[in-house]
């Protein structure tokens, strides 16, 4: 069995803890700064230690974590979780958003009518060809 590292690439943690699907998305969330290490912007090749605080986006959900350990190997989620400890400000905020998005009205409800029927398109259309030359940028004799 090999000893856990003192320390790791920040990229290659927030992979191994299952917060990206891949390293590369991983490099991409933290080159466009959605990523920060104890309140600093930080690389991918950033060493993470125990005991840091990272903050993080994951699509529209912002997280903090602590890292609580480090891992050479991405395992399974429930040795994944073990790797950190969310604060309790994070899942408040996780929470409260959840919350927006499920009292957020539907999208759908504003559409009154939906598509236009079949009957409509042909009623668009004939009125489109009925238009004729009016529109046209032509001057009358």
């Amino acid at each position: 069995m090999t000893t856990p590292p003192d320390s790791m690439r920040l990229d290659k943690w927030l992979w191994c803890a299952r917060f990206y699907k891949s390293r590369n998305l991983a490099v991409e969330e933290i080159g466009k700064g959605r990523v920060t290490v104890n309140g600093q912007a930080a690389k991918a090749a950033r060493e993470l230690r125990v005991g840091d605080t990272v903050a993080l986006r994951q699509g529209q959900v912002p997280r903090t974590v602590v890292v609580r350990g480090l891992s050479h190997f991405r395992g399974p989620a429930p040795v994944a979780q073990q790797l950190y400890e969310e604060t309790p400000e994070s899942i408040a905020a996780r929470a409260q958003a959840a919350e927006a998005r499920r009292l957020a009205p539907e999208p759908a409800d504003g559409l009154r009518e939906g598509r236009p029927t079949k009957r409509d398109r042909r009623d668009m259309d004939e009125l489109r060809r009925g238009w004729g030359d009016r529109w046209s940028a032509s001057l009358d004799d």
